[in-house]
């Protein structure tokens, strides 16, 4: 059985990124999260969750994300780096809801531009925490 290149590629390619890179004598495993819809179950900001609106969701592909933040929609320019994803240039639509919408949609947008975020997955999760500690849990949206 001969492959072809392209062929060898496309079946490697998820090896590749499951092993990820070598980075100080470990192994770090980069998370997929491209290509997947993501509903958004909470937001950690300061030690207090909120639970995301039943709306709340994200998609990440072609380094743009697109989703909703509770209330309004978004999109932002998307930059992938090993275990780190970056979100910048958002723009969002002006609709306004209720305040505890509101307060939640605040919280997410600030905390998904507060500069690289760290990636976690495991499951069907996925974390992305702040340098200060905040974090944005994730879940894969069920087909």
């Amino acid at each position: 059985m001969t492959l072809t290149t392209a062929a060898a590629a496309a079946l490697f390619a998820p090896l590749a990124v499951a092993c990820g890179g070598e980075r100080g004598g470990s192994v770090a495993a980069r998370p997929a999260v491209t290509g997947i819809d993501w509903t958004v179950d909470s937001v950690t900001v300061d030690g207090t969750t909120q639970r995301a609106p039943a709306h709340a969701h994200v998609k990440i592909e072609d380094g743009r994300a697109a989703g909703n933040l509770g209330c309004n929609q978004f999109s932002a320019t998307v930059q992938i780096t090993d275990d780190r994803i970056r979100l910048s240039h958002t723009r969002t639509t002006r609709m306004a809801c209720d305040s505890a919408r509101m307060a939640f949609e605040r919280a997410l947008a600030r905390t998904l531009t507060a500069g690289p975020l760290t990636m976690k997955g495991e499951d069907r999760k996925l974390t992305l925490t702040t340098a200060d500690g905040d974090r944005v849990q994730l879940s894969r949206t069920s087909p």
